[in-house]
């Protein structure tokens, strides 16, 4: 091929993009003159530059769509939807004869005398639909083109299909004040960037060795040539950058053709088009986004009917949104349509054998919606041409992740959804922590790096739970530290071998690399690093023997005899001239069962904390031994942290044993009465519970275990401290009385804190109370007087459960809430409604005589005070009218 008609394909490839939009530009606006001049412009180039290279069937083409539109341009004709379609299907067929000489430098063969006649007919005023394309035999690695559908006589078409970009050049403007440009081969640049590439490995290697040196005479000028590196590689990473509408150029025609086929009407919204990002990843990215596009378009979007039906406007709305956050592109792809369903998505897991009906129960809606990745999944009900194969999503989830991306999913059955796409912006340089596990170096890529925790020698071998216990185990007030001794070190903590660090307010789960690649293990536990990963909605950490340094790597393919192992994504050459692997985060998480993919916990529990607590579900129960053989439990939210203390650390204040905690004196309760000291080296595995500045320690024997199953007592005790006994794991379990071994730590802590709420059961009674922590102490306490009890965390998502017809016997309500106090909440109660005349019992630490008159002015039936379970379950009992049984 020679460089004229290299030439002649770019320009007319450049020339074919503009023309898709300007039309459909032009099909919204017919009167727009300035458009229709640069619509009719193109096209004569087109025509032109093929005449002149002896093009005869392109030029004969173009030259039949040209006089359409010059009699638009002239005014002899109107410019029609239909006469759109047929100027779209001439370029369609352009494109067609385009890719055959790119294969082959030459024009394939083919027959246009039926398109021809047909944009004939409409230059004469006699508009007619375009025949069904030739069949053509398209040239090896040519694009397949599909014709247009034939358009509907009426001129108002079933779609409007509207393309949004960020701001539109000025109509008119010519190339005066325009930069000028050059044009370059795309192999010249790739050539460059390898050598800025290798330039960077030089660098860091004259680096790393004046680092070993310590030559002053060599400082400055190794400082300017990594300045000048530093700069060269800017500039040629700006030369492979691309704004990312050069991907979303064809969606417009796509979703107006798309309309068309579905007789849907869909108003595409582009926000973000100049948003730039590597070339490389943009070219990797175009098929999933068409992909997404199109099933915003056949999934999401209602026909008209089914809109006007549901209270939307007819025109569906498909929103392609695009911007940088912390050195990634971020790119949604949303809809206004139905919403992905749900429990069609669970029975079809189920059927698909997924998940078993019992893991799809503990599942919530985040994690069912990602079931639609899984390959081969599909819901729609019948294939068509545009989807139902079952083959789509999995592959963008792939192919996306491949290049270190993830994709997140939110929807609302009847509101639409919305695909979050998170990627790098470039794959060829970039930032890394340089790590070791097992005696092996690996680069980390910082950009999925969220912190890095030491993390101290040793950990309390019975602490919090790994897993999906491990994440319920954080509670409300989980502290920032972890480890036994409180010496501000986190300390990596296990259950029955599953290491888990607590980090503020939850545990994370950990994988370790050395154990995870097979290498060995170091022979002693010194201190170490956990690196905090975020991939996708989910956060683990991967446990590391060294962190050495931040370097800007070279990306290298893997190897083909490493492409099975999932998680590398690449190897690099260091400064000193060793090869070590990439790894790969996505891959990381997936091997280990953590992650993207892995059961969504944090999600599992703000869903919970949204649906509230209730008496009836499963609950994270801490299972241990204490005085006899008799196991005892206690749920697991209410337990902050788990120690395992020297015995030498134990102090006796007056009567009571003491350790130095966090900074002060925390108190510490046997749970044996015949509890001594231990002696020498001994350990004390303690409970601690904490409430904002309070903590209190529970002295038990030994940790168990942590199991997640429904808490039912099923008869009362005798024993001061216990609630009950339950059948727990097949064993008789006595069930802890919290708020009783709190108070013998002091009267303070409920004079001042805040108790519990609880709601829903036999009798019915919903609490409402802000506080975590007294949420989980009140109902066990209330279910065990046999009620039953659902606890929300303030009176807005009370007020939501009275909107959705939920129906109590009672409510228990705490009067200090900081979004709405307790007397506004009983005075919205007692407005109207189905609450209006159900029993209201105030819980407050001020219950003075004011007090009590302002809120059973406001509409409390009764007011109690915290915590006075005793008066409680008494208000209760007189305000039902009914005997509970214990």
């Amino acid at each position: 091929m020679d460089d004229l008609l290299a030439d002649f394909l770019t320009e007319t490839h450049e020339g074919l993009t503009a023309l898709d939009s300007a039309l459909l530009r032009l099909e919204r606006t017919p009167d727009d003159q300035p458009t229709l001049s640069e619509v009719f412009r193109l096209v004569h180039t087109i025509k032109g530059t093929c005449g002149f290279l002896g093009l005869s069937r392109l030029e004969a083409v173009a030259h039949a769509g040209e006089n359409v539109l010059g009699r638009y341009r002239d005014g002899s004709l109107p410019v029609t939807p239909a006469g759109i379609s047929l100027i779209l299907s001439s370029l369609d067929r352009i494109k067609a004869i385009v890719a055959g000489l790119e294969a082959t430098g030459a024009e394939p063969a083919g027959d246009d005398v039926p398109l021809i006649a047909a944009l004939n007919d409409a230059a004469e005023g006699r508009i007619a639909a375009p025949p069904p394309a030739a069949p053509e035999a398209p040239p090896p690695s040519a694009a397949t083109v599909v014709e247009a559908p034939p358009p509907a006589a009426d001129p108002a078409l079933p779609a409007a299909v509207a393309a949004v970009p960020d701001a539109a050049p000025a109509e008119g403007a010519g190339a005066i004040n325009a930069p000028q440009t050059i044009r370059v081969a795309v192999d010249v640049l790739e050539d460059l960037m390898t050598l800025v590439s290798e330039l960077v490995l030089t660098r860091n290697q004259l680096l790393q060795l004046a680092r070993g040196h310590h030559s002053d005479a060599f400082a400055v000028p190794l400082q300017r040539l990594s300045h000048i590196t530093s700069d060269l590689q800017e500039g040629v990473m700006k030369t492979r950058m691309q704004p990312i509408g050069n991907a979303w150029a064809k969606l417009p025609r796509l979703v107006r053709d798309l309309s068309h086929e579905l007789g849907k009407k869909i108003e595409l919204d582009m926000r973000g088009a100049q948003t730039e990002l590597d070339r490389q990843v943009l070219e990797l990215i175009r098929d999933p986004l068409t992909h997404m596009v199109r099933n915003s378009g056949d999934h999401g979007l209602e026909t008209p009917e089914q809109r006007r039906a549901a209270g939307k406007p007819e025109t569906g709305r498909v929103l392609l949104n695009a911007y940088h956050e912390g050195g990634h592109i971020i790119i949604e792809v949303g809809d206004d349509g139905r919403g992905l369903p749900v429990e069609r998505i669970r029975a079809k897991a189920l059927a698909n054998g997924l998940a078993s009906e019992a893991e799809l129960a503990q599942m919530n809606e985040r994690e069912v919606l990602r079931f639609i990745f899984a390959p081969g999944f599909s819901t729609a009900q019948q294939v068509t041409s545009v989807s139902g194969r079952g083959v789509g999503m999995d592959v963008v989830k792939t192919n996306i992740e491949k290049i270190g991306g993830t994709v997140e999913l939110v929807s609302k059955e009847g509101r639409g959804t919305t695909f979050t796409i998170k990627i790098p912006l470039t794959l060829a340089i970039v930032s890394a922590l340089i790590v070791e596990a097992g005696g092996e170096r690996f680069a980390l890529p910082q950009i999925g790096v969220v912190e890095l925790v030491r993390v101290a020698a040793g950990g309390a071998n019975a602490n919090a739970a790994g897993g999906a216990n491990a994440v319920a185990a954080g509670g409300a007030n989980a502290n920032a530290a972890g480890g036994a001794g409180g010496d501000g070190a986190p300390r990596i903590e296990r259950i029955k071998d599953a290491p888990v660090l607590r980090l503020r307010d939850r545990l994370l789960p950990l994988v370790s690399l050395a154990g995870l690649l097979r290498l060995p293990a170091p022979a002693s536990e010194a201190e170490g690093f956990v690196a905090v990963m975020q991939v996708g909605g989910q956060a683990f950490g991967i446990i590391l023997d060294r962190v050495f340094d931040t370097e800007e790597i070279v990306v290298k393919p893997v190897a083909p005899i490493l492409r099975h192992v999932t998680m590398f994504s690449g190897n690099t050459i260091l400064g000193d001239g060793s090869v070590i692997m990439i790894l790969d985060p996505n891959g990381i998480g997936r091997a280990a069962g953590v992650g993207a993919d892995a059961p969504a916990e944090d999600a599992r529990r703000a869903a919970t904390a949204a649906q509230g607590l209730r008496s009836d579900a499963s609950a994270s129960l801490l299972l241990f031994r204490a005085g006899d053989e008799t196991p005892k439990a206690v749920p697991l939210g209410l337990v902050a942290r788990l120690e395992d203390i020297p015995a030498d650390r134990i102090e006796m204040s007056g009567s009571t044993p003491v350790v130095q905690y966090r900074g002060a004196l925390m108190p510490l309760i046997p749970v044996s009465p015949g509890w001594m000291r231990p002696d020498g080296a001994a350990r004390q595995a303690v409970l601690v519970f904490t409430e904002n500045d309070r903590a209190m320690g529970l002295m038990v024997d030994e940790i168990l275990d942590v199991i997640d199953e429904r808490l039912d007592i099923q008869s009362g005790s005798g024993r001061a401290g216990f609630i009950g006994s339950a059948v727990i794991s097949g064993r008789v379990t006595e069930v802890l009385d919290t708020a009783w071994w709190l108070a013998q730590a002091g009267e303070d802590w409920f004079r001042t804190a805040r108790p519990a709420a609880g709601g829903h059961a036999r009798p019915r009674l919903l609490m409402v109370e802000d506080s975590a922590f007294f949420r989980h102490l009140v109902v066990p306490a209330l279910s065990a007087a046999g009620y039953e009890v659902m606890a929300v965390d303030g009176p807005a998502a009370a007020l939501r459960l009275r909107e959705e017809g939920h129906a109590f016997d009672a409510v228990v309500s705490d009067i200090e809430m900081p979004e709405m106090d307790g007397i506004a909440f009983a005075k919205a109660v007692r407005a109207g409604g189905a609450w209006e005349a159900i029993p209201l019992i105030a819980l407050s630490s001020r219950a003075e005589p004011a007090d009590v008159a302002r809120g059973r002015e406001a509409g409390f039936t009764d007011y109690v005070a915290k915590y006075d379970r005793e008066a409680l379950l008494q208000s209760l009992q007189d305000c039902l009218s009914a005997p509970l049984a214990a």
